[in-house]
């Protein structure tokens, strides 16, 4: 439902009534991931997907009459050997959508609604709803802040809702959403009665590109569109200009290894230098593989690599540190523009992200749809198997 926060959040304040169905479970090689949505509203008006249009006539079906009977479903679509032609997923995956109506009346649309807002302000926060129970609270929502407030009910005991809601703070410290199994008392080591669906809204990732060159500007547009939040910097303010620059979320003339000590990274920034020059690169990139960012990687030709190799290693930088460089940055794609270029270096970014190969899908037998993270059960910290929950990356480059 997040997926789509913006648009519904403009339905909620106008006050529409409409029904949102929510990917609370994949399996094999489905289009789409835990997250996705589709939403239709009384007037027949429909935002969003669920699995890129192979059952997307059903689901919107199902939205339809769960206005009309105001009845929270969840449904199972996959493809089906014995009669090709039947509702269902071609690619041969499996689907589970929760249906959900937010009427004027639904007793989850406060929440929901209180979410949705809070989504698309860009504010940090989680939706967990029943996805999977008894019929009662089935749908039944909380909405759970990063300092682990919460508002909402799930409609069982005291203990369901709080138990749901430490869950669901997990899942957004690590900006994720899953799926979590619960007992109806809210705990994790009696028999699970219910699956709780938790989607987490978090900021967009950052993409920081060093280097104001031609090239950075083709990137900037590619890393806006993937739903990164990019900035460039360069030391050099007559080549940092709003005139080269007009889509990048901000501009910063300082010398790269310095605004990088002082600004703010995690888990999911990814770091892109495209200086290749040593006086930049080596005190940038000595900072930059000792951070736990996503991804490091820069640019220049074999040479260039092979020096900067040496000079990171005369500073002090370790084997281990200096594999964690992707260097020079980008797939081969045979690019020669600055845009080609951009593409080819976005393509390596995703496949980093996603565990995907880089190499053509034509005659390799890999995975269209990688799901590592969606089908991976999480661990206890013992190691041992735990309580039955799955995780998926989360909307907007997760």
């Amino acid at each position: 439902m997040l997926d789509i926060a913006e648009e519904l959040n403009r339905w909620a304040e106008e006050g529409r009534s409409f029904a949102v169905a929510s990917v609370v479970a994949v399996g094999g090689s489905a289009p789409r991931g835990p997250g996705a949505a589709l939403a239709v509203d009384a007037e027949g008006t429909a935002v969003g997907s669920v699995s890129g249009g192979c059952v997307e006539a059903a689901v919107y079906d199902l939205c339809v009459q769960a206005l009309k009977d105001g009845e929270t479903v969840r449904e199972r679509f996959g493809y089906r050997d014995e009669d090709a032609f039947a509702v269902g997923l071609t690619c041969g995956g499996v689907v589970e959508v929760l249906v959900t109506p937010m009427g004027a009346g639904a007793a989850v649309r406060k929440v929901c609604e209180a979410a949705l807002s809070a989504a698309a302000r860009g504010e940090t926060a989680a939706l967990a709803r029943v996805a999977q129970g008894p019929g009662g609270l089935l749908g039944r929502a909380l909405l759970v802040r990063p300092d682990g407030s919460f508002e909402g009910s799930l409609g069982g005991l005291p203990d369901l809702d709080r138990a749901a809601a430490g869950e669901a703070r997990a899942l957004l410290d690590a900006g994720r959403t899953g799926t979590v199994a619960l007992s109806e008392r809210g705990s994790r080591c009696d028999p699970a009665d219910l699956s709780l669906f938790v989607e987490s809204s978090v900021p967009p990732p950052r993409m920081i590109v060093f280097g104001a060159v031609d090239v950075a500007a083709a990137l900037v547009r590619t890393g806006k569109f993937l739903g990164y939040h990019v900035t460039v910097c360069d030391a050099r303010p007559v080549f940092a200009t709003r005139t080269r620059f007009p889509e990048a979320d901000d501009l910063v003339v300082d010398w790269p290894h310095r605004y990088l000590q002082r600004t703010a990274t995690d888990a999911r920034t990814v770091l892109c230098v495209l200086t290749h020059d040593a006086k930049f690169d080596v005190p940038l990139l000595t900072a930059a593989l000792r951070l736990p960012v996503a991804f490091v990687g820069a640019m220049g030709s074999r040479r260039t690599h092979e020096d900067r190799n040496r000079r990171l290693r005369e500073v002090g930088v370790t084997e281990r540190e200096l594999a964690r460089l992707r260097s020079p940055i980008g797939l081969d794609l045979g690019a020669r523009t600055p845009e080609e270029t951009a593409l080819s270096i976005a393509a390596e970014i995703v496949a980093a992200r996603r565990g995907g190969t880089g190499v053509p899908l034509t005659g390799s037998g890999t995975p269209i749809h990688h799901d590592a993270d969606a089908d991976m059960d999480v661990e206890r910290d013992d190691g041992s198997e735990g309580r039955g929950a799955r995780t998926a990356g989360r909307h907007a480059a997760a």
